[in-house]
């Protein structure tokens, strides 16, 4: 139903949000989307801001498409994974340009996954595809209603195989969510609604 409802528009962004064993998960996740994915993906992933974070340096090693730290200003390019830096807030706006921010912690936390999935909702609308992994606490549950809201499309990792069920178990619970799956099958879901919309 929902890659009905925006037959007439497509996918240019995907979201994701992860914390307690996110790095397992995002490696699953982004590895299986293939070294051809047409679209830029944003991603939070709660990260110890005292320490020097090689992140992206983890997950370029399990996956075809570049990864990098986002930085502040940079236009956000088709098939280029961007990681928040630790302590800072990532969000993009309507042309795709990424900003950093040291705005004060949300639920605790910087970077949020709630800031980035409302930046994305804001800007994109019913282009955006958000998504939430493994992890505790609640970050993203806001956020994902904003999506929703707006007419994009939200994915929730099935609580039940999630390492840490505490984020995509508050995301499932606002109702705002479209599919709910096993972390091996985020990665076709998505490839599936972003390439059905470009044919």
């Amino acid at each position: 139903m929902a890659a009905e409802q925006h037959s007439a528009e497509r996918y240019d962004i995907v979201a994701v949000a992860s914390s307690a064993g996110g790095i397992h998960g995002l490696g699953v996740l982004l590895g299986a989307l293939g070294a051809d994915f047409p679209v830029p993906v944003l991603i939070v992933q709660h990260l110890d801001p005292r320490h020097r974070t090689v992140i992206a340096e983890v997950l370029a090693r399990r996956m075809s498409l570049p990864v990098k730290l986002a930085e502040d200003g940079e236009h956000a390019e088709p098939g280029v994974v961007y990681v928040a830096p630790p302590d800072r807030h990532l969000l993009v706006g309507p042309e795709g340009t990424l900003s950093l921010s040291r705005s004060e912690l949300v639920h605790f936390l910087r970077p949020s996954a709630d800031l980035l999935f409302e930046s994305v909702a804001g800007a994109y609308g019913p282009r955006a595809i958000a998504c939430v992994l493994t992890g505790t606490g609640s970050d993203g549950a806001m956020g994902v209603d904003a999506v929703k809201s707006r007419g994009g499309t939200v994915i929730a990792q099935d609580p039940a195989t999630a390492e840490f069920k505490g984020m995509p178990e508050a995301a499932v619970g606002t109702g705002a969510v479209d599919f709910v799956l096993p972390l091996e099958e985020i990665a076709t879901v998505i490839r599936g609604l972003v390439e059905t919309e470009r044919q």
